[in-house]
């Protein structure tokens, strides 16, 4: 079992970790932005789906596999990449509504949580990251590791909720003021589909 000590201390580096500019966050934004508060909590939804998962690797022993298979890390990184090329596409080409829940309502609420499970097991990072941070924070003295893993899994997704939820709400109040001009929500689908390209180009770049 975690001590208080522990779970506070890991709470708030996690907490600080997702305020910090990175692929997850900056997805959630113009997601949010784009269509809608609601579209970027089924995204944030999505990523701790993903942490989940991740989580479960991590306990399992399957992280460390993973890690050592360089041609796994390849694959995945490029998958992830092609994926975000699509959606640099998608919102490219996305229609102008000229309103505020045009874009919102082109996407069902399980497509919206898919971009965000998909967006982080794709992303080979992510499972280095939790096999290189999650141990950090174990002590076998305090009982199995793996319910001290799950438990810091647990507390991550919370930090994750908290911070991503925030970023949500107010990209979402933002992107609702723009969307309202037709010309602003093309120019905001651009900017969209150029994060989107960035973030691919990112990904398909990284190193082990």
């Amino acid at each position: 079992m975690l001590s208080l000590q522990t779970a506070i201390t890991f709470l708030g580096v996690s907490l600080l970790l997702g305020v910090t500019p990175g692929p997850d966050n900056v997805f959630v934004m113009v997601q949010s932005a784009t269509h809608g508060r609601r579209a970027g909590w089924l995204v944030v939804l999505g990523l701790c789906t993903g942490l989940l998962v991740h989580t479960a690797a991590v306990t399992l022993g399957l992280a460390a596999l993973f890690a050592a298979s360089a041609s796994a890390f390849v694959v995945l990184k490029f998958a992830g990449a092609a994926y975000l090329a699509y959606l640099a596409w998608q919102a490219y080409r996305a229609p102008v509504t000229g309103g505020d829940t045009g874009a919102a309502l082109a996407l069902q609420p399980r497509q919206l949580w898919l971009r965000g499970v998909i967006m982080n097991l794709t992303n080979p990072k992510v499972v280095l990251f939790f096999l290189a941070f999650l141990p950090q924070f174990v002590d076998p003295r305090r009982g199995p590791v793996a319910g001290q893993l799950l438990a810091l899994g647990a507390l991550f997704m919370l930090a994750t909720l908290l911070t991503f939820g925030a970023i949500s709400y107010f990209s979402a109040a933002l992107g609702q003021q723009l969307r309202r001009s037709s010309r602003v929500q093309r120019w905001l689908n651009r900017v969209t589909a150029l994060v989107f390209a960035g973030l691919a180009l990112r990904l398909a770049v990284a190193q082990r």
